[in-house]
């Protein structure tokens, strides 16, 4: 038997670099998250309906998801190591316009700026997270997810302490995260060309086992990521529900203060980081099937009940539906890479581009429900969204043989 090349070379997993781009994702997205974070103050300050909030978030997501696809393109073809730089560059000027911000449009163009430069970060740094993997894709996209959950759960806190008693000018004091990510990702830019000529010589390495795996038809392709973008959709709208409208529904029904408010909110998005860093583990154990099955079908029981909770049970439900839910990202991420392997770029600038437009577009929808129904109609109508999960019926089964399967290298 000519076992001799498939063994030849291992996989290696880089702990320092996924490390790295974890503390990376987590900056990016503190920044990005300063902007649901501050809806409570610019809403008084400007006399705003929560239609425009959602046109704000609508606007930062747009802008965050239409280059995303096109610059994975891109990168696929032509590895650019420092661009998540760049973006950098666009988030610190976004994060200076929005501290400065004299007018409702002023806003729309800063957080249009943030969401460019989230646009530009995030195919890059995916790529790097797969190939700093080796065999261990779910631990490295739950490092990578983990951070970024953890630096959008920060921001409600530095609304509280920070924002809400210094002003909307105290935004400008983050651009410091902004030049500390830069640092970061140009270390890391320096790191991946061995990383990458090494996941190649693996690949390479592999090329005799691979050859044997069955390649994906058009149609399973396509057919899994319609699904998988279809549940996005779900577990975004119901998500999008709480980073936009959490803290203005906590405010209404529980007569809340703001800082209160963010407080919560802040624990809320703590469950999501939980979740992610879970989720990619167990994923690695027990196959994504599952994983997308349980996080997307298994809050139903627990949404259903939220509407009628008090608030105890309110922040008991809200935490375990987060944990719970946000376990299922870095599962459809890895599932997507599986079903086009050779497209990692095009991948993680799909469905990060996904996870910003679909809740974009699910803010300001939920945004034009609660002005003409209020905010508690819309937590009655989200309670339903997890029956989506339903949909994940129709996924292919692409896993070879469940964790450890060679595709993972």
């Amino acid at each position: 038997m000519n076992t001799a090349p498939a063994l030849s070379l291992k996989p290696r997993t880089y702990m320092a670099v996924l490390a790295v781009l974890g503390v990376a994702h987590f900056l990016n997205d503190l920044m990005q998250s300063l902007i649901p974070a501050i809806y409570p103050i610019i809403q008084r300050s400007y006399d705003l309906d929560f239609a425009q909030i959602g046109l704000i978030t609508l606007t930062f997501q747009i802008a965050g998801s239409l280059l995303q696809p096109l610059v994975g393109v891109y990168t696929d073809r032509r590895p650019a190591p420092y661009s998540p730089v760049i973006g950098m560059v666009f988030t610190l000027s976004g994060l200076i316009a929005l501290a400065f911000a004299g007018s409702y449009t002023a806003i729309l163009v800063a957080v249009a700026l943030i969401g460019i430069g989230s646009s530009i970060f995030h195919p890059e740094a995916t790529r790097m997270a797969r190939y700093a993997a080796g065999g261990r894709q779910g631990l490295a996209q739950g490092m990578f997810q983990v951070g970024g959950q953890a630096g959008g759960a920060l921001g409600p806190v530095c609304a509280a302490l920070i924002i809400v008693p210094l002003g909307q000018p105290s935004l400008a004091w983050f651009t410091a995260a902004a030049l500390a990510a830069m640092l970061l990702l140009g270390w890391i830019g320096r790191q991946q060309a061995a990383i990458s000529r090494h996941f190649a010589e693996v690949r390479e390495s592999l090329a005799g086992h691979q050859a044997n795996l069955p390649r994906h038809a058009t149609s399973t392709i396509a057919i899994g990521l319609v699904v998988l973008t279809l549940l996005m959709f779900s577990k975004n709208a119901y998500g999008e529900s709480f980073r936009s409208f959490y803290t203005f529904y906590l405010i209404e029904r529980f007569g809340l203060s703001i800082p209160a408010s963010q407080m919560m909110l802040f624990v809320f998005l703590m469950a999501s980081a939980a979740g992610a860093l879970i989720g990619g583990i167990v994923g690695d154990r027990i196959g994504r099937y599952r994983i997308i099955w349980i996080s997307v079908l298994g809050p139903l029981p627990l949404t259903l009940m939220l509407p009628y909770a008090d608030l105890f049970w309110t922040g008991v439900l809200t935490v375990t539906i987060n944990l719970v839910m946000a376990s299922a990202f870095a599962s459809i991420l890895i599932y997507a890479m599986e079903l086009l392997p050779n497209r990692i770029g095009l991948i993680g600038g799909l469905f990060y581009g996904l996870n910003f437009g679909l809740g974009g577009i699910a803010a300001a929808i939920l945004g034009g429900l609660a002005d003409r129904y209020g905010i508690e109609a819309v937590y009655h109508f989200c309670s339903f969204l997890p029956l989506a999960g339903l949909l994940a019926w129709f996924l292919p089964r692409i896993e070879h043989d469940g964790p450890g399967a060679p595709a993972k290298a």
